[in-house]
């Protein structure tokens, strides 16, 4: 039976609670994906005593289907691309190009908005929590996965309340660990497994960021 999470806050809860006792905070950095993945990171963050922080990823939306990611593109210029997704919807050439342009101009924006307020990303030697709000295609976490690994951590775990079946087993290949609290076989939006999964703003992403470096700074200055 599949549950709905009430929400991104209570998502983040319940995945605490599972991880709780499988990372050493000294060693652990909860990386979110913005914007909707910080809602979830922070209570994990929370619980494990860890800091918080960003990577910006973009999906490439299909054309007429922008649930469907075609691939994705984040920090540091690394792409993803499922080439058989763009054949079969017969995305041409000149579509996709345009789709990695409009999403380029955006992942530069969030990212100096988010830069401003938050600490450069830092992992080199730390294991790394990767969290969003849930997984469909994989291609927005495959993306980040690659551009993490750039940074040389010790190891990368995802961990999302919900993923899709044939997900979780493709991104085994890239990931050291996936925790996912749901598996389901079938998915078509993320959205459908919250009773509330609201489009989060900047303000909004910024507040929560904000709540996760203040949490930080007490914790280590108290």
């Amino acid at each position: 039976m599949i549950h709905r999470f009430k929400d991104r806050n209570e998502a983040g809860e319940l995945l605490a609670n599972h991880l709780k006792d499988r990372f050493d905070s000294k060693d652990t950095v909860v990386v979110a994906i913005p914007r909707g993945g910080l809602a979830v990171a922070l209570p994990i963050a929370k619980e494990l005593n860890a800091p918080v922080q960003v990577i910006v990823v973009r999906k490439l939306r299909a054309p007429e289907q922008p649930e469907l990611a075609i691939g994705a593109l984040s920090s540091g210029g690394f792409i993803y691309l499922n080439e058989h997704l763009i054949k079969s919807l017969h995305v041409s050439e000149d579509e996709l190009a345009k789709i990695k342009e409009k999403e380029s101009e955006e992942l530069l924006r969030r990212e100096k908005l988010l830069n401003a307020v938050g600490e450069r990303l830092e992992v080199k030697e730390k294991n790394v929590l990767l969290v969003d709000d849930g997984i469909a295609t994989g291609a927005t976490i495959e993306v980040a996965i690659r551009a993490l690994k750039a940074a040389r951590p010790r190891s990368i775990s995802i961990a999302v309340p919900i993923a899709s079946l044939r997900s979780v087993e493709r991104l085994h290949r890239y990931a050291d660990h996936i925790f996912a609290l749901q598996t389901p076989v079938s998915m078509e939006a993320i959205g459908d497994f919250y009773e509330s999964f609201p489009q989060l703003s900047d303000e909004q992403a910024l507040r929560l960021l904000e709540q996760g470096l203040e949490r930080i700074n007490v914790t280590y200055n108290s």
